[in-house]
């Protein structure tokens, strides 16, 4: 039986490559799509997210908007990472299918509810659509098969040096999310950043003929950070949150008591990670097969013929 994926994004270059993954893995079953302000403004995470489906082949999967600001100080995005409009220098078609009426936090409840224990929960965005929905309804936290973000760090930052974005865009969704009274799995940066885009995997994207080379490939390389000398290449944080659910046996993981800082004025942000407590809350991926995902996503990307 096909997973069931309801999947929180803020497209992004990397969140564009995890939708065309829970859609090209066989395995997967993509339900829904929900969107939020993040790397780009919840305007154009919507519009990726619709372009998206409509351009690999999803259309019967709603997709609902969110909230467009964290909860409380100010918006924060990454243009600078994923270009303005979010997707680099890829441009889809307009899409002709709009979003759903209902809010992202109705089509999460909503979802959940009709399934109870059979919806696996991934946000690879700032988390402020689950706190909402926590918020309007705590009893989901029963109600998910599991629960997997791509955000946070136990060793760095890449918003601050000490906060990963997803988790600095919006630190309050993040500290009620995490203690909910779920397990959360938080894919952070110490494992995403083992999933690098050398050269070696772009030529294996090419293989995958024109959606490798003008779609997959161009999302992949479109950043590259002047600031570091020793840059090997991009890394597909998001493909790792969705990767996990499909295929745990990739990841080689460790329990802890996540904890999330608000009130430091470096650290605000930060995921404070204890890998010693007695009171874990948090699943933390640390080391990835490395040969084994690009297989796994080289071949579910390949399963994809895109509408052209």
């Amino acid at each position: 039986m096909a997973l069931k994926i309801l999947l929180d994004c803020d497209p992004g270059l990397d969140d564009a490559l995890a939708l065309l993954l829970a859609h090209g893995d066989p395995d997967i079953d993509l339900v829904a799509v929900t969107t939020v302000g993040g790397n780009v403004s919840l305007e154009k995470t919507t519009r990726n997210a619709l372009e998206l489906r409509e351009f690999l082949g999803f259309s019967d999967v709603p997709i609902a908007a969110g909230a467009g600001e964290p909860l409380s100080g100010p918006v924060k995005s990454a243009e600078h990472v994923h270009g303005e409009d979010g997707l680099g220098n890829v441009i889809l078609p307009k899409a002709t299918l709009t979003a759903s009426d209902s809010h992202a936090v109705d089509l999460i409840i909503e979802t959940l509810r009709a399934a109870p224990g059979e919806i696996h929960l991934v946000a690879t965005g700032p988390l402020t659509n689950i706190a909402l929905a926590l918020r309007r309804d705590p009893s989901i936290v029963d109600l998910v098969a599991s629960f997997t973000i791509m955000g946070g760090s136990y060793s760095r930052g890449n918003a601050t040096p000490a906060a990963e974005f997803n988790i600095y865009a919006d630190p309050d969704a993040a500290a009620e999310v995490f203690a909910a009274g779920w397990q959360v799995t938080m894919v952070g940066l110490d494992l995403t950043l083992q999933a690098i885009v050398d050269e070696g995997i772009v030529d294996r994207m090419h293989e995958l003929g024109r959606l490798g080379v003008e779609l997959i490939a161009p999302l992949a390389t479109f950043w590259t950070n002047p600031l570091d000398d020793e840059w090997d290449g991009q890394a597909l944080h998001d493909v790792c949150a969705v990767a996990y659910v499909a295929r745990p046996d990739l990841f080689t993981t460790k329990p802890a008591r996540v904890e999330v800082e608000l009130v430091g004025e470096f650290t605000r942000g930060m995921t404070v990670v204890d890998f010693h407590s007695d009171r874990p809350n948090a699943i933390v991926p640390m080391r990835l097969d490395v040969p084994g995902f690009w297989n796994y996503v080289h071949d579910a990307w390949g399963n994809v013929q895109p509408n052209v």
